[in-house]
């Protein structure tokens, strides 16, 4: 089975789906064309990129293969969170303190954006402010608050509140949890909505869109030109941002990143009592384990949990009942809800967890690694794309210093050993 086929079997019963209002289907590139840009990719990245240039004067064509926001942009968790999956640390080794703390800071300049478009666009997305990492042992705690106290004093980052082990309960209605940081600056929100909001604002801006426009081939030159079954674009300029569907496109970076499938379910709507008790405020949470869960209350009343993955590419079996069973570990008071949603997709992940931008020729750039945390960074390094076609590279360039290892085994044998490895990390979150 393909994954482009797996990935539509998994998307096929999505909350996100079912509560957004669809764009009208754009058509399918059927002629040879020519523009300034071509964007591969309409997910957030690529969007992104594309209404930035759209607005500096350029003329913009994305190719998507299957629809806007079909993966990981219109299907992840919803968690906007400052930071980069890997956490600092990449960063601090490779570019030194000073750019880490600008590299940090284009995380926070993402937010900014994020809120600007919602504000200048009118994308009603469910905005919510607030973002909790909470421990699930009691020993990773201090860790957790010594990691807050580094990030304030290193990093001049005030948004952080450590939550103690007595005041977690008025925090979040659970006895797994033993304390927590609170992220005021941080949010969640529905993903689907604002990627759709941000394809509108796209093509008011004059972007053309063609849907089921699968790339075939990308012949480098200037122009470059990039082929699809039905017709070809020449572009001045390439942004490449298609990730974990570009395996076979682009193979001189596909080795670098990995898709990994993550999952995620929702309740039928709650008494909203019942919903207003389970999180104060309704900040969004997930634990600090390093295969994590995470979860929110949504603005209709419902919990959506996530946190199950599979790093073999196979769907897990059981599914919906396997993620209630780990939701009710956490929340035993939803034993009467039942899983209306359950959908998933495939998110691309580095070795290092670092995100992975750079070229693959000079007018062709790329965006990809995300690594699970990539609502914020794919919306400021489509600016960055946008900045360095444009001739200002500085700040992509200084992103794309971050080293990245291809994965151990090659193509074939990368799977089996990142099974491996993340079995090795999933026992030492229960220890």
């Amino acid at each position: 089975m393909s994954m482009y086929t797996q990935d539509a079997k998994l998307a096929q019963n999505s909350y996100y789906a079912a509560t957004a209002t669809p764009l009208p289907e754009q058509p399918k590139l059927k002629s040879h064309i020519t523009t300034d840009v071509c964007v591969v990719g309409a997910g957030l990245a690529g969007l992104s990129a594309a209404l930035e240039l759209a607005n500096k004067g350029y003329k913009v064509v994305i190719l998507e293969g299957r629809r806007v926001a079909w993966g990981a942009s219109g299907r992840n968790g919803g968690q906007a969170i400052a930071g980069y999956a890997c956490g600092e640390e990449p960063f601090e080794k490779q570019l030194g303190m000073a750019d880490a703390k600008r590299a940090f800071n284009l995380t926070l300049e993402g937010l900014d954006l994020m809120r600007a478009r919602i504000k200048e666009h009118n994308i009603d997305c469910d905005w919510t402010d607030g973002y909790m990492t909470a421990s699930v042992r009691p020993k990773t705690t201090p860790e957790l608050f010594d990691w807050a106290d580094g990030m304030a004093r290193n990093y001049d980052y005030p948004h952080l509140q450590k939550i103690t082990p007595d005041e977690l309960p008025n925090w979040i209605d659970s006895k797994r949890y033993h304390g927590a940081v609170l992220d005021r600056n941080s949010a969640h929100l529905h993903p689907l909505k604002y990627a759709l909001g941000i394809a509108r604002a796209a093509l008011a801006a004059g972007v053309t869109i063609h849907e089921h426009s699968e790339v075939t081939e990308l012949v480098h030159g200037d122009p470059a030109v990039i082929k699809t079954a039905d017709g070809q674009v020449s572009a001045s300029f390439v942004v490449l941002a298609g990730n974990v569907y570009l395996d076979k496109t682009v193979k001189k970076i596909s080795n670098r990143i990995m898709p990994v499938g993550t999952y995620i379910v929702t309740t039928e709507q709650l008494d909203k009592s019942l919903a207003d008790s389970l999180i104060k405020n309704r900040v969004a949470v997930s634990d600090n384990n390093f295969v994590l869960d995470y979860f929110r209350v949504t603005r209709d009343d419902r919990m959506l949990f996530g946190g199950r993955v599979s790093y073999s590419g196979i769907t897990p079996s059981n599914l919906p009942s396997s993620m209630r069973s780990t939701m009710l570990r956490a929340f035993p008071q939803l034993s009467d809800a039942k899983i209306e949603y359950c959908w998933g997709g495939f998110v691309d992940v580095t070795v290092n967890r670092a995100p992975d931008f750079g070229r693959v020729s000079p007018n062709v750039f790329y965006l990809q690694g995300f690594s699970g945390h990539g609502l914020i960074l794919t919306n400021i390094a489509g600016k960055l794309a946008a900045e360095a076609v444009a001739g200002q590279a500085e700040r992509f360039d200084m992103l794309a210093r971050i080293k990245h290892m291809p994965f151990p085994g090659g193509r074939l044998l990368r799977t089996p050993a990142q099974v491996l490895g993340m079995a090795y990390y999933r026992l030492k979150d229960y220890l």
